[in-house]
């Protein structure tokens, strides 16, 4: 019987243990992924250009970490680090995405590309890319993971180079 009563009195510590945990880790809790936290160095929202005119839209940490998880499912097989594997001289560095015709450095022009895969001097459809429908992605979901892409570009050590920020 005090076996029974040690054990039940056990659990239940545990499991107010596991909730003050989780309370207490709340960018785990609210989804905020730790790449994004430690390597991106987003905390805040951050606003990123939606156009070429320069007009912006704010980005959560939370659409951060939603855009990573869409990258992951949709893109990494070919852009580990934001290499390209298939053609590294085309990677995701932010002056390579300003480099192509026309440049992909901003949330429409990326997610237009992604939309449509163009070859990167953009005169004709690639097929190294995967075509990212709107019954794959939402609009929102798609512009997520442009803004995963960019922030990453612009701020991830090693992003887009085959050093990935290891010094060398």
């Amino acid at each position: 019987m005090l076996y029974s009563f040690l054990n039940r009195l056990f659990l239940l510590s545990l499991a107010v243990l596991l909730i003050v945990a989780a309370n207490c880790l709340p960018t785990q809790a609210a989804g905020i992924d730790l790449y994004v936290k430690r390597y991106l160095r987003v905390r805040e929202p951050i606003a990123l250009e939606l156009n070429a005119q320069g007009i912006q839209k704010k980005f959560s940490p939370l659409e951060l970490s939603d855009g990573k998880r869409y990258f992951e499912d949709s893109c990494i097989n070919c852009h580990v680090g934001g290499s390209t594997l298939p053609n590294p001289l085309e990677s995701l560095a932010l002056d390579t995405l300003k480099g192509a015709n026309p440049p992909r450095d901003n949330i429409n022009a990326l997610v237009s590309y992604m939309r449509q895969p163009m070859t990167y001097d953009g005169s004709e459809e690639t097929f190294w890319c995967r075509e990212i429908t709107p019954n794959i992605l939402s609009q929102q979901q798609i512009e997520n993971l442009a803004a995963f892409v960019l922030t990453a570009a612009k701020k991830a050590p090693g992003w887009g180079t085959d050093s990935f920020g290891l010094g060398g």
